[in-house]
């Protein structure tokens, strides 16, 4: 019989806030954190807003060596991990840390580093050659992704499986999906999961403008991001982490712990059509829609809330309007769906796990988040998509989906542990 797995502890760091209080208080009051870019100097893309976050990683406690050493994706994963650990209330002191694992998604990586770098070592772009005596120490750290899950195992000492999931845009929630499998499997009793990415840079903007996915709407960088909005245009790029402290239920309970949420289900598929491209039908995302509620052997019906994908571009809106009523039936029209990302932004392969903590905190708190900025709504997206304010709900069952470049969709199920206070 497999194990049960539940989330005791959270931590988040992203637009608006850091810290998962910070954080909720932003979804609940509906308030949008996407600015114009102040990275660097954007004014020659088509695209030049983004949903970025005030990060200090001084005052979250790291060293000047750590800093140097790690890349802002990786900074903000530690953050986020040490944040879960202390929400947590384990004592790892008393685990056996080979029964500890990581399992972290990333969709880009290192990149911020990477392109940094790249702009020391060839003069601004101006050099061919580049002069290696420039080149930093760190460099094989960037170049490397599983040097961030290293980095997180390090953070908590966890001696157990380490793995590093990157397969685009639901890499954080497939991140969550393969360690929720390894306590089910009993290869491990406790993993520190989630993703973590900061794709604000000017290679990663450069990608997005050239195939319009990204939004024009640079006037009124609040109001950007319009998912299921009649005016959408692209998505907003953004930056984040959101770290998890996933343990078997049963342990949990021993200890007393306060349990956020049981993950009972989890499936992914993928289209095989094309590396952007989204056929409006949904299939492949109803698919993996089903897949995850027979895992978790409940019917469509009892879903009470469903965290969209909700990018904000035409085809995704279109397309999860369709998945949601190939899986879920007559019940899509009943079920109160919303997308964070009107709020803090598309940050790629680390929204699916920051996703899901809003979902686990939807659970605790019965309160379902808004969708910002949908005032015209579009006819082809005509589900309950909770439109600007934050909505009082009962949610003991949460579905959460993710769609990624590639043809990847994934969904998971999360429930209200029995006998939680609520």
């Amino acid at each position: 019989m497999s194990r049960r797995v539940v989330i005791t502890g959270i931590g988040v760091r992203a637009p608006g806030g850091n810290g998962r209080k910070e954080f909720w208080g932003l979804l609940t009051a509906g308030r949008t954190a996407t600015r114009k870019i102040s990275f660097f100097d954007a004014s020659g893309f088509r695209s030049r807003v983004a949903g970025e976050a005030d990060f200090d990683a001084e005052a979250e406690g790291l060293t000047p060596r750590e800093i140097r050493r790690m890349d802002r994706s990786t900074q903000f994963a530690v953050a986020a991990t040490r944040e879960a650990v202390a929400d947590s209330g384990l004592d790892f002191g008393g685990v056996d840390p080979h029964r500890v694992g990581v399992s972290l998604g990333s969709a880009v990586a290192a990149a911020t580093s990477l392109e940094n770098e790249y702009l020391v070592m060839s003069d601004g772009g101006r050099r061919w050659t580049a002069d290696p005596g420039y080149l930093s120490p760190h460099m094989f750290d960037y170049l490397t992704p599983g040097a961030m899950p290293a980095e997180v195992a390090w953070a908590a000492g966890a001696e157990g499986p380490v793995t590093m999931v990157s397969d685009g845009c639901t890499s954080g929630l497939d991140s969550v999906g393969h360690a929720t499998r390894l306590i089910r499997e009993g290869s491990a009793d406790v993993m520190i999961t989630g993703a973590s990415d900061t794709p604000i840079t000017p290679i990663v903007l450069a990608c997005f403008d050239a195939i319009k996915a990204t939004t024009s709407r640079n006037d009124d960088p609040a109001h950007a991001s319009r998912p299921f909005d009649a005016t959408r245009d692209g998505f907003v790029l953004a930056e984040g982490s959101a770290m998890f402290v996933l343990e078997e239920y049963e342990a949990a309970r021993a200890r007393g712990a306060d349990v956020y949420a049981e993950v009972t289900g989890y499936a992914t598929r993928c289209n095989a059509y094309h590396m952007t491209g989204l056929e409006k039908e949904g299939r492949e995302m109803a698919e993996a829609i089903r897949a995850a509620l027979r895992e978790s052997r409940i019917d469509p019906t009892r879903v009470d809330y469903v965290n969209a994908h909700g990018s904000g571009t035409r085809q995704n809106d279109r397309h999860e309007t369709a998945a949601f009523k190939r899986a879920l039936g007559s019940h899509a029209h009943d079920v109160p769906v919303s997308s964070i990302k009107s709020m803090i932004g598309h940050s790629l392969g680390a929204v699916g796990s920051i996703e899901i903590a809003a979902c686990a905190l939807a659970i605790k708190h019965d309160i379902v988040p808004p969708t910002a900025n949908l005032t015209t709504p579009d006819p082809e997206c005509d589900l309950d998509y909770v439109p600007l304010t934050a909505r009082g709900h009962r949610t003991d069952t949460v579905l959460t989906v993710g769609s990624g470049f590639g043809g990847f969709q994934s969904a998971m199920v999360l429930r209200a542990p029995a006998g939680a206070v609520r």
